[in-house]
């Protein structure tokens, strides 16, 4: 092969990655709203109930960011753009978005990631708890809690301290912050020890378990995680303006029992299905 094939296998080589790339971070996420309300997301189709909430492919980000700001209204991916709407009309959300604010600044952990992993963990249920024993809006384990400095006193156990957003969401985002420096940075290992807990993936060789559970968890978080924190093009723009054009389309519209048909969640609370962890955070 000579110096030419070289190149051009490299650049069709590069290519072909940039491709693939571009389509993972966008991945598909189902969702269904059941009978309470109540909202789960998942990604891929568990069961019947659940229909396309947004499809990775929608949006084109050599499309609509590789002219830059000023060649034309750039917006924010049409299925970031549905999520923004669900949490603006989400009460469970609102409640204690103060808190994800907080942990935030306080811990060096993404906004955009903590609302993903809230709304994966326990779609924003205060009260949620595992049959495993995790509890609250980012179902931690009262051990895991303990190791991050939350402890029982006179008036309540961890477990019960742990049904309050005030502590929940700061032990939780201690504990990811731990995770995110423990294995450099790399969110999706992050996320999988979250799920499965650091040995399994220690165990597994610095990569996701070959647990259909966590597997699945990781690609439903950054799923989120990729729609809701704008690309770099966007918030460029938004610095520079002060606000971001959002197109609602795609998705759910016109379904009245997904996520995307806003007036559908009105007065309600979502909330994932709470369903047993195989492995448990520790």
């Amino acid at each position: 092969m000579n110096l030419i094939q070289k190149r051009l296998c490299r650049m069709f080589c590069l290519g072909l990655l940039l491709s693939i790339l571009q389509q993972s971070a966008f991945a598909d996420l189902w969702a269904r709203v059941d009978e309470r309300g109540v909202t789960h997301f998942a990604a891929e189709q568990v069961d019947s109930r659940y229909q396309l909430f947004f499809k990775g492919t929608e949006f084109d980000s050599t499309r609509d960011l590789a002219a830059g700001p000023g060649s034309r209204a750039l917006s924010v991916p049409p299925a970031g753009a549905q999520l923004l709407a669900f949490f603006d009309v989400a009460p469970g959300y609102k409640r204690v978005k103060h808190h994800l604010r907080a942990a935030s600044s306080q811990h060096g952990v993404d906004y955009e990631l903590l609302q993903a992993v809230i709304a994966t963990e326990s779609g924003f249920d205060a009260s949620a708890i595992s049959p495993k024993g995790a509890v609250g809006l980012m179902q931690v384990m009262p051990a895991t809690a303990s190791r991050f400095g939350v402890s029982a006193d006179a008036r309540r156990t961890v477990e019960q301290k742990l049904a309050d957003p005030a502590v929940n969401v700061p032990a939780g985002t201690r504990y990811l912050r731990h995770l995110l420096d423990m294995f450099a940075g790399r969110t999706d290992l992050a996320l999988a020890a979250y799920n499965a807990g650091e040995g399994a993936v220690q165990r597994a060789g610095n990569q996701i378990p070959a647990f259909r559970e966590t597997q699945n968890y990781v690609r439903t978080v950054m799923g989120l995680y990729a729609q809701l924190k704008p690309p770099a093009a966007v918030q460029a723009q938004r610095a520079a303006t002060g606000r971001v054009r959002m197109e609602l389309q795609g998705g759910a519209v016109n379904r009245g029992n997904l996520p995307g048909a806003v007036p559908a969640l009105q007065g309600s609370v979502p909330s994932r299905e709470r369903d047993p962890r195989t492995v448990t955070n520790e």
